[in-house]
């Protein structure tokens, strides 16, 4: 197990949606956090309410994931903040709503810095740090789109097969080399936070009829809370869980996936599809 009492944990991504539930789960649970976002009116919020309610230490660090100064000046003071930190959770990600053909190249690398590369500089930065302690956890953010690919999602399904990828292999190597680092990937599903309202438009899309229509369906879809998915990955945390599946729909397509792997989205297109027209009435 990796016990989180009294713990340190660094977050990206806290600010909002499933950071800012998962700080408020870990401080409840015992653990010292080190905060990081872009939004720090959003970390001043919330360590303000963690401070309120709980006896732990709260930190808060402004980062934009896709620098990779930035995130390395975070371990940094992470670090100096915490001299036994031992749990990062690598959670900051973006949307980006079109086909591949509605989207530039510039906007696929401005969300595979963020939602990628994000991850992969921040398990970079405190990998050293962390192999130094008795136990240690990374935790990295991949989705369900990280297990299914659906239409409109290639910058977004690309970036989290990548962390799922990335992921795998990097446990891997740290159970061949007997290290005390744990390492969770975690599949949300629908998750009701505002990643979708937030998302950037293809340039390609015109108008904004499908971001309304997106999130639209995203909401009748996200039947899952942020604080619920936060219980879920601290669950798994503490079980060293090396996958975390949050919601039904994840486990449902998890398990379409490997019966169905070439031709699960004859299954499920026409849910998705359902799903983005304008004014639907029908939920999946």
């Amino acid at each position: 197990m990796t016990t989180i009492q009294g713990a340190a944990a660094a977050i990206t991504g806290a600010a909002s949606g499933i950071g800012r539930a998962l700080a408020q789960e870990l401080a409840a649970r015992g653990c010292h956090l080190a905060l990081g976002d872009r939004d720090e009116a959003g970390l001043q919020a919330v360590a303000a309410e963690i401070g309120k309610a709980r006896r732990c230490k709260v930190t808060t660090h402004r980062v934009d994931v896709s620098e990779p100064a930035q995130i390395q000046d975070f371990a940094a003071a992470a670090i100096a903040a915490y001299p036994d930190l031992n749990i990062v959770v690598n959670n900051a990600g973006v949307a980006l709503m079109g086909n591949f053909d509605e989207i530039d190249q510039a906007q696929m690398d401005w969300l595979m810095n963020i939602n990628f590369w994000g991850v992969v500089h921040g398990t970079r930065a405190f990998l050293p740090h962390l192999a130094k302690q008795r136990e240690a956890h990374i935790v990295n953010l991949s989705s369900v789109f990280g297990i299914i690919a659906p239409t409109g999602q290639s910058a977004y399904a690309a970036a989290k097969f990548a962390v799922r990828g990335f992921s795998e292999s990097l446990r891997h190597e740290l159970w061949a080399a007997k290290s005390p680092i744990k390492l969770s990937v975690v599949h949300p599903g629908g998750i009701a936070t505002n990643i979708v309202r937030n998302a950037r438009l293809g340039s390609g899309i015109a108008d904004n009829t499908r971001r309304t229509a997106s999130i639209e369906g995203f909401d009748k879809a996200a039947r899952t809370t942020p604080a619920a998915a936060a219980i879920r990955i601290a669950e798994g945390i503490e079980r060293n869980e090396p996958r975390i599946l949050i919601g039904f729909d994840a486990k449902f397509v998890d398990v379409l996936q490997r019966l169905l792997p070439a031709i699960y989205w004859k299954a499920l297109g026409g849910i998705f599809n359902r799903r983005a027209r304008l004014g639907t009435k029908q939920e999946a």
